[in-house]
């Protein structure tokens, strides 16, 4: 497999972590969350992109191993946190969710600094993540524009998501548990 960093799907990594910042300005610079709503649905449709790509394309890189996960989770962080502050988000929502990726990402950073591997992405932590996406994105969609079928789907797509979020944030912890466990330690 190429180990090199400009890869296809590295390109479209890049420009997710490119468009955070536009969605920051239409969110709060133009205060247009459904134009923002749309972006950010874009961003989450993305995710699965580069990944198919890196793997039809033979280009799967340690860079992109580490750059898809970050421009994932700076997403949904900037996402959260943003609709927090614009009043889309409900916070108890918003925070269950926060402290799910600050406990995961840690957990994943040691895991890595400790073992020199990574954890393995599970089918149910996709799930998760593309409810969570979708929750986000029509719960945007839904109280930017008073329309509350979207908030009623945003709902919808997100209390399942959020309990399978931590659902899979357990399985990780105890995956990270296990490669820690079977890694020598350092002398």
């Amino acid at each position: 497999m190429p180990q090199g960093i400009l890869t296809i799907p590295n390109l479209v990594s890049l420009a997710r972590l490119a468009l955070i910042p536009v969605f920051l300005w239409l969110l709060h610079g133009k205060d247009d969350p459904v134009a923002a709503a749309w972006l950010f649905g874009f961003i989450g449709a993305t995710d699965w992109v580069d990944g198919f790509l890196a793997r039809r394309l033979n280009q799967v890189s340690e860079f992109g191993k580490l750059l898809d996960p970050l421009a994932d989770r700076l997403a949904v962080l900037v996402a959260l946190i943003g609709g927090m502050v614009a009043d889309l988000l409900e916070p108890w929502f918003a925070v269950a969710i926060l402290v799910r990726e600050v406990l995961i990402g840690l957990g994943a950073l040691y895991v890595a600094v400790r073992t020199r591997s990574k954890l393995v992405v599970r089918p149910l932590g996709k799930l998760s993540t593309l409810l969570v996406y979708l929750s986000v994105a029509w719960l945007f969609l839904g109280n930017g524009s008073d329309t509350g079928w979207l908030v009623a789907l945003g709902w919808a797509a997100g209390i399942p998501g959020l309990v399978l979020y931590w659902v899979v944030a357990v399985q990780y912890l105890d995956d990270a548990r296990r490669a820690v466990a079977a890694t020598p330690s350092p002398v």
